[in-house]
């Protein structure tokens, strides 16, 4: 520990006591104590608002009702809130944007809420430059600030997600294949731990809780609060969909997984096999770093082979209305993009380390055919990617060549969990992290593979006592 971080932890162990007795002791928590210790503000359930602090983005997760949320509004707000929990032995739970797949963003103890701690800055130029993110920043913020300077960073497509949870699991998005994961750029990031220490993390300052932070996922090490990244400037981007009947359906998974992970950096790809109200779809988006002449070129190897697309839309925009199309969201504005319907879903995933031969193509059409409403998403990896070693970051599937997204609507897992385990047949058992799938039996190995164990140490390091418990924690 630096003199830094002598005094931060000095500063933050009287408030330990300032709560009363700890978990082994009868006192109750004193919740008024934490409200009048906070610079943000504490909703109870008996507060106006407490329905509104309590939800999550999913609707599933609304009968989970915490103790107490605070939206902490500084590092130090954080850290009385872990004191908090540390001293009455109440659950803590950290918030940035509330889509934990598996509403572990939520839990019946006190929540800490990061949205006020959402500030964007820039500085440098557009080679060389910083972004400082303040955990609670959503994404649509983010790429609106980062625009105005003409930059931004590789993240995700949702417009609400919180740029705390994507960077920690490792941050696969839509331009990826060209600028690495969201947690490649990240330089620095800003976290407070169990003991109430506010730590400023990097490759040399805590670089295990650093490289911990990059993959390793949210809610296990400490409460992340702000994160620095590497930017990069921020041209003109097109941006495609294009759909073939559902009877090409075998070809255009088979042809697709043999081009998209090999296609030019530039151009980021998924294919979408969807089962609707309106019938069955096969659906190709992307977006491609250029202007639409270089998109021709670099599709024209996967429109040889499937023929002609029934339907396509092709647009080149400026990088931020990209971001908001391949959001949901294009033509609208930032203000309207945040107000993203709340939806209720489950998921589960795979990465696939290599191609389905001929029976898993067909396993995976049928699978999709069968009844319902879901979708099948593989988004492309391999390109920046892939040039990053297994073990350099927290994330471990550098050599997947793409992710499998099984999206169902409403919370019935069945079809989930029917292709699934058809499909694993396939694809073994490799899974996202920011996918959290509290089916999974073996989920440390799925999730960080041969990283399990180091991350296990990082944990042992910075919170001994298991402040932090989820379901899947490590």
């Amino acid at each position: 520990m630096d003199r830094r971080d002598f005094l931060r932890a000095a500063a933050a162990a009287p408030l330990a006591g300032a709560f009363g007795a700890s978990a082994r002791g009868a006192a109750a928590p004193d919740w008024a104590g934490l409200r009048g210790r906070l610079s943000g503000s504490l909703v109870r359930p008996a507060d106006a608002g407490y329905a509104a602090a309590r939800r999550l983005f999913n609707p599933a997760y609304d009968r989970i009702r915490p103790g107490g949320v605070a939206y902490c509004e500084s590092a130090a707000d954080v850290a009385a809130c872990l004191a908090f929990a540390r001293a009455g032995g109440i659950p803590v739970t950290a918030r940035s944007g509330g889509h934990s797949y598996a509403g572990w963003s939520t839990g019946t103890g006190l929540v800490v809420d990061l949205s006020r701690m959402n500030a964007v800055s820039h500085a440098g130029g557009h080679a060389g430059g910083r972004a400082t993110v303040g955990a609670g920043a959503r994404l649509i913020d983010v790429y609106d600030r980062l625009a105005r300077s003409g930059v931004s960073v590789p993240a995700g497509s949702c417009p609400t997600v919180g740029a705390g949870g994507l960077t920690l699991g490792g941050g696969i998005g839509v331009v990826s294949r060209k600028h690495g994961l969201t947690c490649d750029v990240l330089e620095s990031v800003r976290v407070v731990t169990a003991d109430g220490r506010v730590l400023d993390c990097d490759a040399t300052r805590h670089p295990d809780l650093f490289w911990a932070c990059r993959g390793g996922g949210g809610g296990n090490f400490g409460v992340a609060v702000s994160f620095t990244y590497r930017t990069f400037e921020a041209g003109q981007a097109t941006v495609f969909f294009l759909h073939w009947p559902w009877s090409k359906a075998g070809a255009a998974v088979r042809e697709w997984q043999a081009w998209a992970p090999a296609a030019p950096d530039e151009l980021w790809s998924s294919l979408h096999l969807t089962r609707s109200a309106s019938g069955l779809d096969v659906e190709v988006v992307g977006t491609y770093l250029g202007g639409a002449a270089g998109l021709e070129r670099a599709l024209a190897p996967l429109t040889a082979r499937l023929g002609r697309p029934a339907r396509r839309y092709v647009r080149t925009v400026p990088h931020l209305e990209a971001m908001k199309i391949m959001g949901g969201c294009g033509s609208r504005s930032t203000a309207e993009c945040r107000r993203v319907p709340r939806t209720s879903f489950a998921a589960k995933s795979h990465l696939a380390y290599r191609r389905l031969p001929a029976p898993g193509v067909r396993a995976l059409v049928a699978g999709v055919a069968r009844g319902g409403r879901h979708s099948v998403l593989l988004d492309a990896m391999g390109g920046a990617i892939g040039r990053v070693a297994a073990t350099a970051t927290a994330f471990p599937h550098r050599a997947a060549f793409y992710s499998v997204q099984y999206y169902q609507e409403g919370m019935d897992r069945a079809w989930l969990r029917a292709i699934h385990a058809d499909m694993s047949d396939y694809f073994g058992n490799h899974a996202y992290v920011n996918y959290l799938d509290p089916d999974l039996p073996d989920w440390r190995s799925a999730y960080y593979g041969a990283n399990a164990a180091r991350l296990a140490a990082v944990k042992a390091a910075y919170d001994p006592g298991r402040l932090f418990r989820l379901p899947q924690g490590v």
